[in-house]
């Protein structure tokens, strides 16, 4: 049966761009409510949640989360607040412009004092944190789990080992969780089916199940960009294949990306949703123009290509390099076993059984040096990665420039 497209004349595209424009408007203008209501008195009084902290030699910076908006403050050392911890906090606004509001602001605070109070999330961090003797495991446990970030070091770590994308749940973790509950739900599901409702559609009453579950956790990770990216992405490839329209396309991935900065204004700032897109993006390349390639090769070659294809986009952003980073993509395979081991490892007792491993790994001195981008390399990429879209050509000059990039890089 012949695939549809999503949009099929100039009619529905302007009915579905008024639709979007008009629904960001509305959004934006609830956002704008907000942030009114928020700086009508100098001196605002809330209850927050500790997201990260940030340590300096005479104070601690924090990350915090308030149930509209993030931001981030000073507080002395005396107050040694951990993430997750809720406190009660005043700070003063009359500094604060809306796009600050929007994309996380910061702001001077004081009259702070921790609350007694629990959350499933941070129960959950205590019970990881329980597993493990090594600070550092512990929040790389957090991180790939309860989406916690994670302290300096580790992000620097991270970057040396060009695993970031790694421990920032996204898709590829959405793809485990969704498999283990497809599993889980499949056979008691089919009990039910066969006995009481065999006209239904099995297969999608047991996605409309994971969907839910998975919903839950988005909200459980406060809306993690990247994550939202994917269980966006989910959500309408359930639908596209329902009405039997073109599921792995350009345009599913512009839709996602509307969507979300449509319903979330402020995520139009957030670096981890443009790398989210940007990563799909190379991949759907590499699907368009390797898709009839040995599977073999193709096994071996889409992490590598993947990693050579993104790496002019991270160094314009982050100049972090190391030849380790060549071993990326075969750490990115590693990972697949890893991460689904570990969730099971945890759930049983037993998540410290890799941490010597673990150990080691963040240990290791790496010689690093710092690459960027330079401005007009990273402009012109950007031209010919959208180009190869509709051009083969451009895409034969993409992989000329990415290949002479990863050279300059490493060599």
């Amino acid at each position: 049966m012949q695939k549809l497209n999503l949009i099929n004349d100039k009619k529905e595209l302007f009915v579905f761009s008024f639709l979007l424009l008009l629904t960001f408007f509305i959004t934006l203008s609830f956002q704008y409510n907000n942030y009114k209501n928020l700086i009508t008195n100098s001196i605002y009084k809330l209850e927050a949640q500790v997201i990260n902290k940030y340590e300096k030699e005479d104070f601690n910076i924090y990350k915090l989360q308030a149930s509209d908006f993030s931001f981030f403050t000073s507080v002395s050392k005396e107050l040694d607040l951990k993430r997750l911890d809720y406190i009660d906090i005043s700070i003063l606004t009359s500094q604060i412009s809306f796009l600050e509001y929007l994309k996380g602001f910061y702001v001077k605070s004081f009259n702070i004092f921790k609350k007694q109070k629990n959350s499933i999330k941070k129960d959950l961090k205590e019970k990881i944190e329980s597993q493990h003797t090594n600070k550092n495991i512990s929040e790389i446990y957090e991180a790939i789990f309860l989406g916690l970030p994670t302290n300096s070091k580790l992000r620097d770590i991270f970057a040396v080992y060009s695993i970031s994308h790694l421990i920032a749940i996204s898709g590829f973790h959405l793809g485990v969780l969704s498999f283990i509950l497809y599993f889980i739900f499949y056979y008691p599901y089919n009990f039910f089916h066969n006995k009481y409702f065999p006209y239904r559609n099995r297969r999608f009453d047991i996605l409309c199940m994971v969907m839910i579950f998975l919903f839950s956790y988005l909200i459980f990770t406060n809306l993690m960009p990247s994550l939202l990216r994917a269980f966006i992405m989910m959500f309408f490839g359930i639908f596209l294949l329902r009405a039997n329209i073109k599921l792995i396309s350009f345009e599913t991935l512009l839709l996602t990306l509307l969507f979300i900065i449509v319903l979330f204004p402020k995520y139009l700032f957030s670096i981890s949703l443009w790398f989210s897109i940007i990563g799909v993006f190379y991949i759907f390349l590499f699907i368009k123009y390797f898709q009839n390639f040995n599977k073999v090769f193709l096994f071996l070659f889409f992490n590598i290509w993947i990693f050579a294809s993104f790496n002019p986009i991270v160094h314009y952003f982050f100049g972090v390099t190391s030849w380790v980073q060549l071993f990326s993509p075969l750490i990115t395979i590693v990972f697949t076993i890893f991460y689904p081991l570990e969730l099971f490892l945890h759930l049983i007792g037993y998540g410290n059984l890799l941490d010597s491993f673990l150990t080691i790994a963040t240990n290791i001195k790496f010689h690093s040096f710092e690459v960027i981008t330079p401005l007009w390399f990273f402009i012109t990429y950007i031209l010919i990665s959208l180009l190869a879209i509709i051009r083969k050509e451009a895409f034969v000059v993409l992989n000329i420039l990415l290949v002479g990039f990863n050279l300059y890089l490493y060599l």
